[in-house]
Parts: C-alpha cells; sequence; structure tokens
C-alpha cells in the first residue's frame, strides 16, 4: 500500500517506546501475541474471543480505537484501508497507570489470591511500558491516523473501556485463585528486564543520553517487582541498581575507574537520602546525564592502556608537573616514545593535549567562580599569568578578562 514505509517506520517509533504492534489479517485468529500470552496463563483463553475476535470483527473504518481491558491494559486496534484483505493493525498493551505493590498486596489479602500468581502478576505488570500522558499517546496515533487517511477531519478516535468495576473485581480473582507459578511467563519476564537493562547499558557505554533517558522514562523497563512494603526503600533499592547498572556500562565505553569511582560514590550518598518515589526517579535521569557525560570526556576505549593512563594522570591534577619527561617517568617508559604514541594515537602531541585541558578547566572557572584570573591560571598548572593570558588566547580567542566579561554581558 502507499503508506507500507511510513507504517513500517512508525513501528519502529513505537518499539523504541516498548509498545508492540502487529498486523493481523481478519482471516487470522492468532491474537495471543497480542498480549504475550498473558491470557493463556491466567486460564483465561476465552477471553481473546471477547477482547480480540470481537473487536477485530466489529472495528470501523476511519477510526482509530483505544481498548483498554479488564487488567487495565490498553491497546489500539485500527482496521487498515485499502488492504485488498482486511486487516487490523494492534499495538499494546501499554497502561497510563502504575500498579503498586499496596494495590496488589490488599487485592492478595481481601480475595485469598495464591501468592505465586500475584507474584507472576506483578512481573508481567513491569513488563508493560506506562505513559501516563494520556495526550502523548492520542497525539503519537493521530499521526499515524493522518498517514492513514491524509487529514485529520478523516478519521475519529474512539474510547472503549472494558475495565471491571469495583464489584466484578471478586469474580475476576476468585476465577484467578487455583492458578500457579507458570515458569516460562517468568522466563520471559526476566528476559524482558534483562533485554532492557543491556539496552540501557549499551546506550550509556555509548553515550547516547536521549536513547538512554528514553529507556529509563519508560519506568516499567527495568522495574523490578515490589520487594519490599516500603515504597521509598524499594525506590532506594532499586536506585543502587541502576547505579551499579551505569558504573558498569560507563567502563564499557572506556572510561577509567578513578571517574567512574567519583561519580558511583557521589550517587552512592544520594541515595540514601531520596524520601519519596519522585525522587528516586529524578535522580535516574541525574544519572544517565551523569555517565553519559564521563564516556563523552573520558572515554578512552580506542587508546592502548599506557596513553589512557597518561591521559588519567593529566585528567586526575592539572596543577602538577605534566611536562613530557615527567610523565614519562611516572610512567616508567621512554619519554620520546610516549611523545611518539601519542601523537599517533590521539592526533595531537602530550604538550597540547595538557595545554588544551587547562585551558578548558580555566573556561570552566572564570564562567562558574568570582576566583582572580591569577588565581585560576595557578589552578590550571600555569603559574605564569602573561603566559595564561597568552595561550588562553590562542585556544578562546578572547583573554581571561575579555571572556568574562562577554559571559556577564550575555
Amino acid at each position: 500500500m502507499f503508506y507500507d514505509d511510513q507504517l513500517d517506520f512508525f513501528r519502529k517509533i513505537l518499539n523504541n517506546f516498548r509498545i508492540h504492534s502487529c498486523i493481523i489479517p481478519l482471516s487470522d485468529h492468532s491474537y495471543r501475541q497480542a498480549d504475550r500470552g498473558f491470557r493463556d496463563f491466567l486460564g483465561l483463553s476465552e477471553d481473546y474471543n471477547q477482547l480480540f475476535c470481537s473487536a477485530h470483527e466489529s472495528i470501523g473504518e476511519n477510526t482509530i480505537y483505544k481498548i483498554t481491558d479488564s487488567f487495565y491494559c490498553s491497546y489500539i486496534f485500527i482496521l487498515l484501508p485499502g488492504q485488498p484483505q482486511k486487516a487490523t493493525f494492534i499495538a499494546g498493551p501499554y497502561v497510563d497507570r502504575d500498579l503498586t505493590q499496596a494495590m496488589i498486596s490488599e487485592a492478595q489479602k481481601k480475595y485469598g489470591v495464591d501468592k505465586q500468581l500475584i507474584n507472576q502478576i506483578e512481573k508481567y505488570y513491569t513488563a508493560i511500558p506506562v505513559y501516563p500522558q494520556k495526550d502523548f499517546i492520542t497525539s503519537l496515533f493521530n499521526s499515524l491516523g493522518e498517514i492513514l487517511w491524509e487529514k485529520i477531519e478523516n478519521f475519529s478516535f474512539k474510547t472503549i473501556d472494558l475495565t471491571f468495576s469495583q464489584e466484578a473485581l471478586p469474580d475476576l480473582l476468585q476465577a484467578l485463585k487455583a492458578k500457579k507459578d507458570d515458569a516460562l511467563l517468568t522466563m520471559e519476564m526476566l528476559e524482558s528486564r534483562y533485554d532492557g537493562e543491556r539496552r540501557l547499558m549499551q546506550a550509556v557505554s555509548q553515550g547516547i543520553t536521549h536513547k538512554a533517558e528514553q529507556i529509563i522514562s519508560n519506568s516499567s523497563v527495568l522495574m523490578l517487582e515490589m520487594r519490599v512494603p516500603d515504597p521509598v526503600r524499594n525506590i532506594k533499592n532499586y536506585t543502587i541498581i541502576i547505579n551499579t547498572l551505569l558504573r558498569k556500562a560507563a567502563e564499557q565505553g572506556g572510561v577509567h575507574p578513578l571517574y567512574i569511582d567519583e561519580v558511583s560514590s557521589f550517587f552512592a550518598k544520594k541515595i540514601e537520602h531520596i524520601s519519596s518515589v519522585e525522587d528516586g526517579l529524578a535522580m535516574h535521569h541525574d544519572m544517565i546525564a551523569r555517565y553519559c557525560s564521563l564516556v563523552k570526556n573520558h572515554s578512552s576505549k580506542n587508546y592502548s592502556p599506557l596513553i589512557q593512563k597518561t591521559m588519567v594522570l593529566v585528567d586526575t591534577d592539572l596543577t602538577a608537573d605534566l611536562r613530557l619527561h615527567r610523565l614519562a617517568e611516572a610512567l616508567n617508559v621512554n619519554a620520546s616514545y610516549l611523545s611518539t604514541l601519542f601523537k599517533k594515537e590521539t592526533g595531537t602531541t602530550l604538550t597540547e593535549y595538557v595545554s588544551k585541558k587547562r585551558i578548558e578547566q580555566a573556561a570552566f572557572l572564570l564562567s562558574g567562580t568570582n576566583m582572580q584570573i591569577q588565581t585560576v591560571s595557578q589552578n590550571c598548572g600555569i603559574y605564569d599569568v602573561n603566559y595564561f593570558t597568552k595561550i588562553f588566547k590562542r585556544y578562546m580567542g578572547k583573554t581571561p578578562k575579555e571572556y568574562r566579561e562577554g559571559l556577564t554581558s550575555f
């Protein structure tokens, strides 16, 4: 069809948001792929006919349907236009609310649901993407509607709510009482979680902040089941896990442990001061930014161990004696060999590298502190202020004074 390429691209976007999608011909009843076999696990196979089959056969043209089932999982149904054989585009599941442990525990105690079943239901929900901003989903699929029907006036958006009322909930839970743990579902949930962890670590190891942000923003991508009743303690435990994952990711990205340990220790101390779930989630974004920044600024995975150590020595203390022969002595290598290898691997001389790092630090101090220019110079390891002014202007195009005044006027 004329929209095939655009639909393929849209499905890739959904995949990045961890929203599964499929296209099912009208004659096909293989709906189990739509909810990843959840109803089969719960012994509610007939629900496939009640939800998916009924919706599949009754949805109208030029309409986007958002259907929320009895488990508060939402799906998008669209009868694709112009197909030689009628087919339905189904996207989901996703949820627009967090199912808290308190809600699950209350249901378990009140209706006597088997604890193993509750654990598996928790695992299922933690593997489903959460998008509480309903306008986001609407806007996303309105964009698809404009692709399929050209103009927003040519289609409508319809919402169907099939969630159980509070009065009907006992009947559902009663039907689930005898259901026991299912090893296959457990395996699938764990595989989904570990896949999320791998994708997060890969993004951070490459310093791709926006990709890592997207993964971590979807709170259920990596979220473990609630292991303790206290939600604040739970988010603290989860944040400790995230800190460990990101630390390993930065190491994979070629960042020396010296830099990683400083950031890791900083967050380890902050974690115990988390006072709410919101604080913990906000800290996750701070952690993403800091660890990705480490990779961008300190990755040396493309360099030999000797050059990596040289860079660490320079970065660790810019006030030290960083002349070539001093660094060579510290590293117990020949100065000429170090100079040649450094130029070969980095494309710049060691002297230029040191100067550049010192001027970068000077610019940071000039913009972020009220230190006198002479003090800034000394804190960057350049003790002749006239030489400092000369070299600063060579790199920045302005004297230190002009640079600071420019920032103030701006």
